[in-house]
């Protein structure tokens, strides 16, 4: 056989074998195990910021995730956010919140007589925690100043069943009658942390009656429920928040046998 015949066979037989041991063609069909989501800011400083670098400079700061043809989502991202600050009326949109905002300081007398030049300021966040092929977890936040010894935090979470499109509630993770036993699980971890005997009275925390409970603001993590306590709820403002973990493991017979966090049980 001539050399550039020789060359040519071997060709022929390396693309037959390519070709041979060639994955097939596999078509991707269903939804996306995650949702597709962008951050807006929207922004509006008072007419008397001028040139004041933003420190200096009364204003309203608002970020939140927005989700792509999931309006109901988008929608409760957005109702969080307008309820962690209300003014002298309630804001319909989160645009009409951070101009009724600085609109509020430029109208404040009180502000205007200070001679030590208060600002105001807003800042709130929706921001995605954790996302998954079932479940979507966002952390909302706020600070507003507004005069006085300090302003107002909170953070809070929103959490969302992708599957359903709706949020996730207590009782869509636990099965019916759970309350008091998980109460009872979670007042033992909230005492070990606290550092308090299963005698100690919880005259000194904010719980009615002085009966520990527990509160609807939790995120679902890999490891366990999460609560939050923002300040004022159960301690008092310089005592600061306080977060409570309840792992799965100790709360495993109070699950649903099919809910979101099934993912993460071993």
């Amino acid at each position: 056989m001539k050399k550039a015949g020789f060359i040519s066979f071997l060709l022929a037989v390396t693309v037959v074998a390519c070709k041979q041991h060639e994955q097939p063609s596999v078509k991707i069909s269903g939804k996306p195990d995650t949702l597709v989501y962008t951050y807006k800011i929207i922004k509006e400083r008072a007419a008397d910021c001028g040139t004041k670098p933003d420190t200096s400079c009364s204003e309203a700061n608002i970020t939140y995730a927005v989700f792509g043809g999931h309006q109901a989502l988008n929608d409760s991202i957005a109702n969080r956010l307008l309820q962690t600050y209300q003014g002298d009326k309630p804001d319909k949109t989160l645009e009409m919140q951070a101009k009724s905002f600085v609109k509020g300081y430029m109208t404040d007398t009180l502000r205007q007589a200070d001679s030590n030049k208060m600002i105001y300021t807003l800042e709130t966040s929706a921001r995605v925690v954790r996302q998954d092929s079932s479940l979507v977890t966002i952390q909302i936040d706020s600070y507003a100043f507004t005069g006085g010894a300090h302003g107002d935090t909170f953070t809070g979470f929103l959490n969302w069943n992708t599957g359903e499109d709706k949020k996730v509630a207590l009782k869509d993770i636990f099965i019916p009658g759970y309350n008091e036993k998980f109460r009872v699980v979670a007042e033992k971890i909230f005492r070990t942390q606290e550092k308090l005997s299963d005698t100690s009275s919880l005259q000194n925390y904010f719980f009615k009656d002085a009966k520990f409970a527990l509160n609807d603001n939790f995120l679902v993590t890999p490891v366990g429920i999460r609560f939050l306590y923002n300040e004022y709820e159960i301690k008092s403002y310089a005592e600061g928040q306080t977060e409570l973990l309840i792992p799965y493991n100790k709360i495993k017979s109070l699950l649903r046998p099919q809910s979101v966090v099934n993912q993460y049980l071993k």
